[in-house]
């Protein structure tokens, strides 16, 4: 059965359907009329994806407007698809193996520079050799994303995460630290290739009521691989002088990981597909259909560093993202000056961190889904994870590990539940621009802000002791919650998922609305 209603209203974002420009004839299919004022969108959308939409793409037939990566058959129905969990999980699970290998030698530190003989600076290094690869390559890869797509992107990543894993099987002894060294280098390529993905997927595969909920699980999966970082390598790794011995249960933990990440790349190949077959939101149907097959790549990243709303999230997101990865890096050896011996207790602690993190993360992104109040939320959370440093700061050296526990857990729960949100209102700030390169330069920005933090916070606990590194952290928190609260809520793509049909879409092969459960 057809439903020729012009106005029906889109039924909670998951139900399959179409978009109707109605009987008006103004509104016909011919090329001059088109691009008419009449098919109004709303000024806060603009009329691009990654550059202007030419009059004459609105209206070419619905393939011949997409990128170069085969959109969904039919832009017209919207349709949430049934594989979208096991796409978001697939991911979720490589990208945590990938955030294991980030976090592996710094929740030991002490154990590796006795191994490798090294400096704990060296060891260090092996944690920000992550950061600083994102730099470089976060534009050459967010290009790669808008060129040939996830599947390719989620392939590329999943295989150098594994083949980093095997390498490092190559540094069993105490004179090949240059090659564990290389073995991490290339993890932290592929972590180039996950980082920018959370938003990308949450917005291709999810609907309007979902995306929140989904790109928490998608960062779920990162921060339940620095908590289980945080715990089995302690376990795993004794802290024991003699070093045949020592390289027998590092040998242990390489090869478990290994195993896991080609388990991974596996899944990805069976399981990871482009995109679905229909837009499942309204906002990602307009925005397949506003898409430029001549898309300038650099005239998007100008356009996103012309919008003031978005420059002030890239700070205030990397300065606190950059914070946790300070505090990441060094937890070990903040522990240890206080609590000598307690290595296991010192990953237990970050354990903690990380789980009442992703605690509030999943609590944030189902808050979003249900509220949209995301410049209320993001600001509460910042502010509440200043509180929750502090708090930390002031009772690290008592003496008691269960205060330190309890304090830095409710750090985490805001401190590392506030990554989903950034995310979020990202792509809300910049809609319709690439939630690849939106998410990609707020993760360059913490990249950075995590180098000049954790060497800078390191020279000071060696220097004058825990409290002043945490302090300067402190010192800057502050400044983002500032930050923050200059934001403006410009929530685009809540605009576009709320306008009707007929003054949002562009023209379509069907002038026709359908239903699935109208169809016998």
């Amino acid at each position: 059965m057809v439903n020729e209603e012009p106005n029906q209203q889109e039924r909670d974002g998951t139900a399959s359907q179409t978009f109707a420009l109605g009987e008006n004839p103004s509104l016909s299919a011919h090329p001059s009329v088109s691009a008419r004022p009449s098919v109004s969108i709303h000024p806060s959308v603009s009329a691009h994806r990654s550059s202007s939409a030419h009059p004459s793409t609105l209206a070419q037939p619905s393939g011949s407007a997409h990128p170069s990566s085969s959109g969904p058959e039919d832009l017209g129905v919207i349709k949430v698809s049934k594989r979208r969990w096991a796409v978001v999980l697939v991911f979720s699970c490589y990208s945590m193996c990938n955030a294991f290998q980030w976090i592996q030698y710094s929740s030991i530190n002490n154990i590796f520079m006795n191994f490798y003989g090294v400096s704990a600076f060296a060891i260090d290094w092996l944690s920000m050799c992550y950061m600083l690869t994102y730099i470089p390559l976060l534009l050459p890869v967010a290009w790669l994303l808008e060129k040939f797509g996830l599947r390719t992107i989620a392939l590329t990543g999943s295989a150098l995460n594994c083949l980093g894993a095997w390498v490092k099987l190559g540094s069993l002894k105490p004179h090949l630290f240059p090659v564990t060294l290389l073995g991490q280098v290339i993890c932290s390529v592929a972590q180039v290739f996950i980082l920018g993905m959370p938003s990308r997927i949450a917005s291709v595969w999810f609907g309007a009521n979902e995306v929140s909920t989904a790109c928490s699980v998608a960062v779920f999966g990162n921060q339940l691989g620095i908590a289980i970082g945080f715990l089995v390598p302690p376990v795993l790794v004794p802290n024991i002088k003699d070093q045949d011995k020592l390289a027998y249960h590092i040998s242990i933990m390489f090869y478990i990981i290994a195993g896991v990440a080609t388990l991974l790349f596996i899944l990805v190949i069976i399981v990871f597909k482009e995109k679905p077959k229909h837009p499942p939101s309204r906002a990602q149907s307009l925005s397949y259909a506003l898409a430029s097959p001549d898309a300038s790549y650099l005239s998007s990243i100008v356009r996103l560093f012309k919008n003031l709303n978005f420059v002030l999230l890239i700070i205030t997101y990397g300065l606190n993202a950059g914070a946790f990865y300070a505090l990441s890096t060094l937890l070990n050896r903040m522990v240890i000056l206080h609590y000598p011996g307690e290595e296991v207790n010192a990953g237990r602690i970050g354990l903690t961190i990380v789980i009442s993190g992703m605690l509030g993360a999943m609590i944030s992104g189902i808050w979003l889904d249900r509220t949209k109040t995301y410049k209320e939320t993001t600001l509460v959370v910042y502010i509440m994870a200043l509180v929750g440093m502090v708090v930390y700061t002031l009772t690290l050296n008592l003496g008691h590990l269960w205060v330190v526990f309890i304090t830095a857990g409710a750090m985490g729960f805001f401190m590392t539940g506030y990554l989903p949100l950034g995310f979020e209102f990202a792509v809300e700030l910049t809609y319709p621009e690439s939630e690849g390169i939106s998410s990609g330069l707020l993760n360059m920005s913490a990249q950075v802000f995590g180098i000049i933090f954790t060497i800078s916070q390191g020279q000071i606990i060696d220097n004058y002791g825990t409290r002043p590194g945490n302090i300067f952290l402190c010192v800057f928190l502050t400044l983002g919650a500032v930050l923050t609260a200059f934001i403006r809520a410009d929530l685009r793509r809540q605009k576009a998922n709320k306008e009707t049909p007929e003054n949002v879409v562009p023209v379509f092969h069907s002038q026709i609305l359908v239903h699935e459960d109208q169809v016998c």
